[in-house]
């Protein structure tokens, strides 16, 4: 089952380039293919998460070129010519990057949901701020909702990884 939104208009797909978590990529893509399905279904990176569908709780959170971006509301047309990360991209040979694991030692999960959305804007924040102060992790996960936690098991979980960067 596909939750790509449909236009009034026929789609037409065509071959689009770009670079999926590190990797040159080739892709017949139709014009109205949401980023979130493309991602999920046609990758089977099922990592990035349906949330709202609305761009309201930051579950399908990918980075696009280190910028944060909302993959329910990306085209994955307008992905053409850009580098696409998703949580799949942090892992180092096989093993957590060290925000995943600071959001595992720190218990900024509970039922995981929003995990892959919250980590994925911790990732672009650590990467442009190497040391931020808690103000700047709360607003760089402003767009993330969190149901489960407090957040504040989440923001220590970035404090700690930025800490621990090399």
């Amino acid at each position: 089952m596909t939750h790509a939104r449909t236009s009034p208009r026929p789609s037409r797909a065509r071959v689009r380039l770009f670079r999926l978590n590190g990797t040159d990529h080739a892709a017949l893509v139709a014009d109205n293919v949401l980023l979130l399905d493309y991602l999920r279904e046609a990758q089977g990176l099922t990592g990035t998460k349906r949330g709202c569908d609305g761009g309201e709780c930051g579950a399908c959170t990918v980075l696009i070129d280190g910028s944060p971006r909302l993959a329910c509301l990306t085209r994955a047309q307008e992905c053409e010519g850009h580098h696409v990360e998703t949580i799949e991209a942090l892992a180092e040979a096989g093993r957590m990057s060290r925000l995943q694991r600071a959001f595992h030692e720190r218990l900024g999960t509970q039922c995981g949901y929003c995990t892959p959305g919250m980590v994925m804007a911790a990732e672009a924040l650590l990467r442009r701020d190497k040391a931020p102060d808690e103000a700047a992790i709360r607003a760089a996960l402003g767009g993330n909702i969190c149901r489960c936690t407090g957040y504040v098991k989440i923001i220590e979980a970035v404090q700690e990884a930025a800490r621990d960067a090399p």
